[in-house]
Protein backbone atom coordinates (compact mmCIF):
# COMPACT_ATOMS: atom_id res chain seq x y z
CA UNK A 1 0.00 0.00 0.00
CA UNK A 2 1.07 3.15 -1.16
CA UNK A 3 0.76 6.27 1.90
CA UNK A 4 -0.60 9.61 0.25
CA UNK A 5 -1.03 12.89 1.83
CA UNK A 6 -3.77 15.24 0.22
CA UNK A 7 -3.73 18.83 0.37
CA UNK A 8 -6.67 20.12 2.66
CA UNK A 9 -9.14 20.69 -0.45
CA UNK A 10 -8.37 17.46 -2.13
CA UNK A 11 -9.65 15.61 0.92
CA UNK A 12 -12.51 18.13 1.75
CA UNK A 13 -13.62 17.25 -2.08
CA UNK A 14 -12.66 13.33 -1.20
CA UNK A 15 -14.24 13.48 2.23
CA UNK A 16 -11.25 11.80 3.43
CA UNK A 17 -9.41 13.07 6.62
CA UNK A 18 -5.37 12.43 7.10
CA UNK A 19 -3.67 10.29 4.63
CA UNK A 20 -5.00 7.82 2.81
CA UNK A 21 -3.69 4.51 1.26
CA UNK A 22 -3.98 2.94 -2.29
CA UNK A 23 -2.75 -0.18 -4.25
CA UNK A 24 -0.58 -0.31 -7.11
CA UNK A 25 -0.40 -2.85 -8.60
CA UNK A 26 3.36 -3.92 -10.10
CA UNK A 27 5.71 -0.89 -10.23
CA UNK A 28 5.09 1.87 -7.73
CA UNK A 29 5.42 5.05 -10.04
CA UNK A 30 3.53 8.81 -9.39
CA UNK A 31 1.68 7.68 -12.45
CA UNK A 32 0.68 4.44 -11.03
CA UNK A 33 -0.57 6.06 -7.51
CA UNK A 34 -2.59 8.38 -9.84
CA UNK A 35 -4.05 6.12 -11.80
CA UNK A 36 -5.17 4.22 -8.20
CA UNK A 37 -6.02 7.33 -6.38
CA UNK A 38 -8.46 8.28 -9.20
CA UNK A 39 -9.56 4.65 -9.15
CA UNK A 40 -10.97 4.90 -5.64
CA UNK A 41 -11.66 8.38 -5.23
CA UNK A 42 -12.94 9.13 -8.69
CA UNK A 43 -14.24 12.69 -7.41
CA UNK A 44 -10.40 13.52 -7.91
CA UNK A 45 -10.45 12.93 -11.11
CA UNK A 46 -8.67 16.14 -13.24
CA UNK A 47 -7.38 17.87 -10.10
CA UNK A 48 -4.00 16.55 -10.00
CA UNK A 49 -3.55 16.08 -13.51
CA UNK A 50 -5.33 16.84 -16.64
CA UNK A 51 -8.09 14.50 -18.10
CA UNK A 52 -6.03 14.39 -21.80
CA UNK A 53 -2.66 14.53 -21.44
CA UNK A 54 -2.22 13.96 -18.04
CA UNK A 55 0.32 16.28 -16.83
CA UNK A 56 0.36 17.52 -13.91
CA UNK A 57 -1.93 20.70 -13.25
CA UNK A 58 0.40 23.76 -12.45
CA UNK A 59 0.08 24.41 -8.77
CA UNK A 60 0.57 20.79 -8.08
CA UNK A 61 3.94 19.20 -6.35
CA UNK A 62 4.93 16.34 -5.34
CA UNK A 63 7.42 15.26 -2.85
CA UNK A 64 8.80 11.95 -2.08
CA UNK A 65 11.40 11.65 1.12
CA UNK A 66 11.65 14.94 1.31
CA UNK A 67 12.62 15.55 -2.47
CA UNK A 68 10.58 17.47 -5.31
CA UNK A 69 9.75 15.09 -7.42
CA UNK A 70 7.57 17.58 -9.45
CA UNK A 71 10.00 17.79 -12.32
CA UNK A 72 10.44 14.03 -12.56
CA UNK A 73 8.77 11.55 -15.35
CA UNK A 74 6.01 10.21 -14.27
CA UNK A 75 6.72 6.61 -14.96
CA UNK A 76 10.28 7.01 -12.83
CA UNK A 77 9.76 4.78 -10.14
CA UNK A 78 9.35 5.85 -6.68
CA UNK A 79 11.85 5.52 -4.20
CA UNK A 80 11.51 2.01 -2.08
CA UNK A 81 10.71 3.73 1.09
CA UNK A 82 7.50 5.26 -0.38
CA UNK A 83 6.86 1.60 -2.25
CA UNK A 84 6.84 0.46 0.87
CA UNK A 85 4.40 2.54 2.69
CA UNK A 86 7.65 3.76 5.40
CA UNK A 87 7.23 7.34 3.59
CA UNK A 88 3.97 8.81 2.14
CA UNK A 89 3.80 10.32 -0.81
CA UNK A 90 3.16 13.91 -0.68
CA UNK A 91 1.01 15.80 -3.23
CA UNK A 92 0.98 19.25 -1.75
CA UNK A 93 -0.28 22.38 -3.31
CA UNK A 94 1.51 25.11 -4.53
CA UNK A 95 0.99 29.03 -3.56
CA UNK A 96 1.64 31.80 -5.36
CA UNK A 97 0.49 35.99 -5.78
CA UNK A 98 2.48 38.83 -5.10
Amino acid sequence: MIRLVLPAHLRLLAKVNGEVEVAVEGRATIASVLDAMEAQYPMLCGTVRDHVTHKRRPFVRFFCCEEDWSHEPTDTPLPDAVASGKEPLLLVGAIAGG
